[in-house]
């Protein structure tokens, strides 16, 4: 009987005290106030993380999806500053414009481990950031189910040469035209020596130039271009800052050239075949902030893996 009765009791007491704390919950109107998204393996929330790093590299060769994010898609970095948004579009200038940074592209908050941007031309977009290590984070978009990797650097360190000598090809459509400035003295007398003006674009079909016999001097918006055909940058094995350019003119076969840069609108061009030497400078030079529509961003400069080149130079 003793043990029945000291079990009543304690159970009675359980009751009392939870009706007294049920009451006291629902009497007090309690805000909580929403916790900013804090990385369990740093300890730091999202929008510390952004700022940690001066620079976040695109790494377009992991991209995932089939979607694209068209200010994520053309940038070379990003930056994170105080609420604004930061992108390298152009690699003319990549290291010196915006001290480094780029250009100011739009504005972002974070809440959590979400990341709301709001671009100048393509408008609002809300993310998802996952951390994959110290310094990489994935930005995930489900309206279009893509996934972006950004690496983080600060700018003292970060390779900026090493992204412009990659990405060289992208740099010849940073011009509206290459118009030649010099043809050496020496080599043989070849066709391209009457080729005074070079075009280079992206199409949905790729990669493309076009050529022209207009004197030098001509106003850009005057240029006759009268051949188009499909051009390729490829790396010369164990040389950093030179590449080759391959144009190809089905009436003459392939033009191979060895391309230099002097400078962020000159280029060298060595003709192996007649051992001559070409300079073009650049012409009107194309400011990259992104497209202002989708259909325009078909014929503008973008960002593709090294996969999709292949696939749309065949």
């Amino acid at each position: 009987m003793k043990t029945i009765k000291l079990f009543s009791v304690i159970f009675l007491s359980s009751l009392l005290l939870t009706s007294c704390v049920a009451e006291v919950i629902v009497e007090e109107d309690v805000y909580i106030e929403p916790q900013p998204f804090v990385n369990s393996n740093t300890g730091i929330n999202l929008g510390t993380l952004l700022n940690t790093y001066e620079i976040w590299y695109v790494d377009i060769e992991r991209t995932k999806g089939n979607g694209e994010i068209p200010f994520f898609q053309k940038a070379f970095t990003v930056s994170f500053k105080n609420g604004t948004f930061f992108a390298n579009n152009n690699l003319a200038g990549i290291g010196k414009n915006g001290n480094g940074f780029g250009l100011d592209v739009g504005f972002y908050d974070t809440f959590k481990m979400n990341l709301d941007i709001n671009h100048d031309i393509d408008g609002f977009y809300k993310l998802v950031v996952t951390q994959h290590a110290g310094n990489e984070i994935e930005v995930y978009d489900a309206v279009t189910n893509t996934s972006y990797f950004l690496v983080g650097y600060q700018r003292s360190t970060f390779d900026y040469d090493r992204v412009f000598y990659d990405n060289i090809h992208y740099f010849l459509q940073e011009y509206k035209t290459w118009e030649k400035v010099f043809t050496s003295q020496y080599g043989v007398l070849n066709e391209f020596d009457n080729e005074n003006y070079l075009k280079f674009s992206y199409h949905g079909s790729g990669e493309n130039f076009k050529s022209s016999k207009d004197v030098v001097g001509t106003p850009i918006q005057n240029i006759f271009y009268d051949y188009t055909g499909h051009y390729e940058v490829r790396d010369i094995i164990n040389t950093f800052d030179k590449k080759t350019l391959t144009l190809d003119y089905d009436y003459l076969g392939n033009e191979f050239f060895e391309l230099s840069v002097i400078n962020d609108s000159k280029i060298e061009l060595f003709h192996p075949s007649s051992k001559t030497i070409y300079q073009f400078v650049g012409r009107g030079h194309i400011q990259f902030k992104s497209s202002e529509n989708k259909k325009a961003s078909q014929n503008e400069k973008k960002r593709l893996k090294k996969a999709d080149f292949i696939k749309l130079s065949k």
